[in-house]
């Protein structure tokens, strides 16, 4: 793809972003930006993002974590600390319509490149900012770490089984949802700017995310004030939402109405059990959950889970094997849904956004050098 075609593919084509982040919620912002079109351009510092070195696994001394969050750009290093540093992103600034970035409060504004500053200059920026508690609050301006806010914001009280330890989310919940939220907040903020012609600050705080996610237990606590705990697998409001052991591999069952539910009976011949005024309705499964699901796995005893799964599945009852990571992005559907994407020797997980006229497109493998926004005449 030449350079002429890599810079008007895509819904944000023309939109050019400046990439000042690093670790996981601000790279992620810029590379979804950056899969649907927009020419991001990131600066890191003269080390590089820390996450170069969050490994093993690495490739030619660069960490897999960092190759997953950062395709779809060009980089280069740059010392904004120092005076030629901060002309040069001045400059940069002056051509792009986003600015990401993740610096502790303060830092940007100590360098003569912050926010307020910027803005009186470039009063077109979209200027997103991810921090772990905003900048100011009780908490403002302290470092935020996706595990800490999971503490934090209640994720870990209610996840894992009710019998032991608060278990974090095995994944970097938090800060790929901050990631998420900044992207939409910028995509707010451009479409603002159709009309307005000025940019404003995108606040995504990681603290924010983390509470965000608390549903449905915040809406429980709300309405009868009882704290959460921790329920395992299984959903805190509907049942049969839980995973059940089978004859063979145990699946996931996601019952979520009384039809799915008779459906289910019916299919394992146990139609009784549809009828049982103990679980007839959702309210009734729910509060007698420890009764049904012993007789649940009682009768799926008799069957292959793998298989099970695929019969519920085909006359609507909500079921899926539990599966592994490798053959998650395996599995004929992951590869259907283009979910898995490769660019020479880089592989990565694909932009789950379709869009029918400006799909995602893949342009940049990670690494891939840069020193200004591709519509410049010095940059090829």
């Amino acid at each position: 793809m030449t350079t002429t075609q890599a810079a008007s593919v895509g819904a944000l084509q023309g939109i050019k972003v400046l990439d000042l982040s690093r670790i996981l919620g601000g790279p992620l912002c810029g590379q979804i930006l950056g899969d649907h079109g927009a020419d991001v351009l990131k600066l890191e510092p003269p080390q590089g993002d820390d996450t170069r070195s969050w490994g093993p696994p690495f490739r030619d001394g660069v960490a897999s974590y960092y190759l997953g969050l950062n395709r779809n750009k060009r980089v280069q290093f740059m010392d904004l600390a120092s005076a030629d540093g901060q002309a040069q992103v001045r400059a940069l600034m002056a051509q792009a319509d986003v600015v990401v970035e993740n610096f502790k409060t303060g830092t940007m504004e100590k360098w003569g490149i912050g926010y307020a500053q910027m803005q009186q200059e470039f009063p077109h920026l979209v200027w997103c900012r991810v921090t772990g508690f905003g900048a100011d609050g009780p908490l403002g301006s302290l470092p935020g770490y996706d595990a800490a806010i999971q503490a934090m914001a209640g994720l870990m009280s209610i996840n894992g089984e009710a019998d032991r330890d608060p278990l974090r989310v095995g994944l970097p919940v938090v800060d790929m949802v901050t990631g998420l939220n900044a992207v939409i907040g910028v995509l707010l903020a451009l479409h603002e700017r159709g009309r307005s012609g000025l940019g404003q600050l995108v606040d995504a705080s990681l603290y924010d995310a983390g509470i965000s996610l608390l549903h449905p237990h915040a809406a429980n606590w709300f309405m009868n004030g009882k704290i959460p705990g921790r329920s395992g697998n299984a959903h805190p409001n509907i049942y049969p939402y839980d995973v059940v052991s089978t004859g063979s591999a145990p699946i996931f069952l996601a019952v979520g109405n009384d039809r799915q539910f008779r459906l289910m009976c019916q299919h394992l011949g146990q139609a009784e059990l549809a009828d049982d005024t103990r679980f007839a309705t959702a309210g009734q499964r729910s509060v007698n959950r420890d009764v049904l699901k012993p007789l649940l796995e009682r009768a799926f005893a008799a069957h292959d889970g793998v298989q099970l799964a695929e019969d519920l599945m085909a006359i609507g009852v909500p079921a899926a094997p539990v599966l592994n990571v490798e053959q998650a992005l395996q599995a004929p559907h992951t590869a259907h849904r283009e979910m898995v994407v490769k660019m020479g020797d880089y592989t990565g997980l694909g932009a789950p956004v379709k869009l029918s006229r400006t799909p995602a497109s893949y342009r940049f493998a990670p690494l891939t050098e840069g020193t200004a926004f591709l519509d410049a005449a010095n940059d090829h």
